[in-house]
């Protein structure tokens, strides 16, 4: 009988273990498939299902439109409900204003006699005036003097692109399009067909590589600014990179990457402009974000990519843990299995956030005080209530990796209570 027992009680150990494998999976799972599904039609997405969508609706307003008579209005107002009428914000001041005074006519039409001006119904139509090239006709007279024979000319003057004949001006237009705009430079091009002008794509090429060239000091400019501050802001994200190739290959594409090294100190009222030092490269390897840190000796607000440790090894740079990813874990977690557990953590954490609100603007004396006086307490017992926390669950389960995680990057963000210069999170970059 006892053996009876024992292999019942075996068994149903065996159960409860497989029973808590599958839980485990399936919460793995739903997890994974909350995370594909925000990723396609999350509000923030930019996938092209959702700009299709997108373009379907426009199309749709724009037929909507088309369709609707505006000598109908009057006959239809009866049967249609009253519209609410949308404030329009006013254009802009700097705007020229072209003035147009439309009259009836020059003398009353009754009596013949002269009109007095009573008042004014002015209406502000916007207009575009298509833009224009000119041409620069650069004269250097040869002069001589007329007592000694001497023969003089003016120096040419300095331009971007020596022997080119490309303005400023021009130069800063199309940098503009192709990075502000992404308006390719064979678009651009096309677009100078159109005014008659034939500036190749090879040229304009051309010209792009010695602009880059000459906008490296204002690079190092900002470098040099960025990195004097006692905290900066550091992230990468992804560029999509066209690859050279012939036939099927033509149009592939690679991933690549773009660093991003920020200063922003805004919140502690320090005077200092902000800025943005980007760099590029083809792929996320840690050789990156070391040799951009060379001469960096402060924090670094960032993220758990491993690719930082060489730079943290050094001791110049001190890695400043992001709470804004450390919510992050929970808050996902929270929205597609509603755990009460990661609910708490997300509450908690945000009693952070409402203690940096008001240390906004704040000297950093001040922010330290209040950091000292409410922030810790609610830091300390979080660290705490999460190592209580693990110790109910299993290890492997999506909730405790996101409490694990925390753990980790907790100890990481405690300086910023210590240092009125430091923020809770990185979430600007």
């Amino acid at each position: 009988m006892a053996s009876v027992d024992a292999a019942l009680s075996a068994e149903r150990t065996a159960h409860a273990r497989a029973i808590q494998n599958r839980d485990t999976i399936i919460s793995d799972l739903r997890l994974q498939f909350h995370g594909h599904n925000k990723h396609r039609f999350g509000s923030k997405s930019e996938s092209s299902e959702q700009l299709a969508l997108e373009l379907i609706f426009k199309e749709l307003e724009i037929e909507q439109a088309a369709e609707t008579d505006d000598g109908d209005a009057s006959s239809d107002a009866e049967a249609k409900p009253p519209r609410t009428s949308r404030k329009r914000k006013p254009f802009p001041k700097n705007l020229t204003r072209v003035v147009k005074t439309i009259t009836p006519s020059d003398a009353c039409t009754d009596c013949g006699g002269s009109f007095k001006v009573l008042g004014t119904d002015v209406m502000e139509e916007l207009e575009y005036v298509p833009g224009h090239y000119i041409v620069n006709q650069i004269g250097r007279p040869r002069l001589a003097c007329t007592c000694c024979e001497t023969v003089v000319q003016a120096e040419m003057p300095s331009r971007p692109i020596p022997k080119s004949f490309v303005g400023a001006a021009l130069l800063a237009h199309i940098l503009c399009c192709k990075y502000g705009y992404h308006l390719p430079l064979y678009r651009q091009s096309q677009m100078f067909s159109n005014e008659g002008l034939d500036p190749r794509g090879s040229l304009m090429a051309g010209w792009v590589g010695k602009c880059t060239k000459l906008l490296e000091r204002v690079s190092d400019a900002i470098r040099y600014h960025v990195f004097k501050a006692q905290a900066i802001l550091m992230d990468d994200t992804t560029v999509k990179l066209l690859q050279q190739g012939n036939g099927k290959s033509k149009h592939k594409t690679k991933t690549a990457r773009l660093w991003v090294y920020a200063r922003d100190e805004t919140p502690w009222a320090s005077g200092a402009p902000p800025a943005v030092w980007y760099q590029f490269s083809t792929s996320r390897g840690a050789e990156h974000p070391s040799k951009h840190l060379e001469t960096y000796k402060g924090f670094a607000h960032a993220d758990a990519y491993a690719g930082y440790n060489d730079a943290y090894r050094t001791g110049r740079v001190k890695e400043m843990a992001c709470m804004a990813h450390v919510r992050r874990e929970f808050f996902d977690l929270y929205e597609s299995t509603k755990l009460p557990v990661a609910g708490e953590a997300v509450l908690r954490i945000k009693k952070l956030y409402d203690v940096e609100t008001q240390a906004r603007f704040l000297p950093p004396a001040e922010r330290v005080a209040l950091r000292q006086e409410y922030a810790k307490p609610i830091f300390d017992d979080l660290e705490v209530w999460l190592k209580e926390q693990l110790g109910k669950i299993s290890s492997k389960t999506p909730l405790a990796k996101a409490i694990k995680y925390a753990l980790a990057r907790l100890p990481k963000a405690r300086p910023y209570l210590d240092n009125g210069f430091l923020r809770v999170g990185q979430q600007h970059s």
